[in-house]
């Protein structure tokens, strides 16, 4: 690649997690939705997304369920075992992992949860769109529509105020060296604080652009959450 091309544009999709929470027999990336693993249906949608030039998995090192659980062969997917013990950690290998595939500092990088299984090309499209020419980046979104409570010990100590208070979703999405650099520079503190790749970025000093995203890109967590993310599922077919 020559200093002058185009940037390619990556998606990254950390799957070394267990989702305990889930309470899933299998780890929550692998758990059966709609009649295939969830994260099938997360890899079909970024693959549906023509403007990305590689889908790359991170996976444990260990991980025994792919491909029995995972998304089929496809020319734009790439799998890595590198995932980590944390999020971040595995999307600072992954990073390193797409550099020694081709990756260049000036690609851009979509950072996307494996268990947003719901995520629409539309929304992805209307975050490049967004971000390309944007001097940091930036992430899909929604604005906070509840009331928020601060608690201490199971109880409201006070009422925190909404306004420009807005809940952060994926894609992420940064380019191959700000977003490495950012992780590099919390890698000493095991990642401490680094909840997502745009805290990172602002911990570095930088404004991620907030994309308005959809309320239906959820990140499937609870038990309850595969039952409506199997409803959306079944309603968009």
């Amino acid at each position: 690649m020559t200093p002058h091309a185009a940037p390619h544009c990556y998606a990254l999709l950390p799957c070394a997690g267990t989702g305990s929470r889930a309470g899933t027999a299998l780890p929550k990336q692998y758990a059966p939705l709609a009649g295939r693993a969830l994260v099938d249906h997360t890899v079909q949608a970024l693959l549906a997304v023509t403007r990305i030039d590689q889908v790359c998995v991170v996976l444990s090192p260990d991980d025994t369920h792919w491909p029995t659980h995972g998304a089929a062969a496809h020319p734009r997917l790439g799998v890595v075992r590198c995932g980590g013990v944390t999020r971040a950690e595995s999307v600072f290998n992954g990073l390193l992992a797409l550099a020694e595939q081709g990756a260049q500092a000036h690609d851009w990088v979509l950072v996307h949860d494996a268990a947003r299984c719901l995520i629409e090309a539309e929304h992805v499209n209307t975050l490049i769109d967004a971000c390309t020419p944007d001097a940091v980046g930036g992430l899909l979104a929604v604005p906070v529509p509840d009331t928020l409570k601060a608690e201490v010990d199971g109880r409201v100590q006070h009422t925190l105020p909404r306004e420009h208070t807005w809940l952060a979703q994926t894609p992420q999405m940064f380019r191959w060296a700000a977003l490495h650099q950012a992780l590099l520079a919390a890698q000493a503190s095991g990642f401490a604080g680094i909840t997502d790749e745009a805290s990172a970025i602002e911990a570095k000093g930088h404004a991620p652009r907030l994309v308005r995203g959809s309320t239906h890109n959820i990140k499937v967590t609870w038990p309850e959450d595969f039952a409506l993310a199997e409803a959306l599922i079944r309603s968009r077919s």
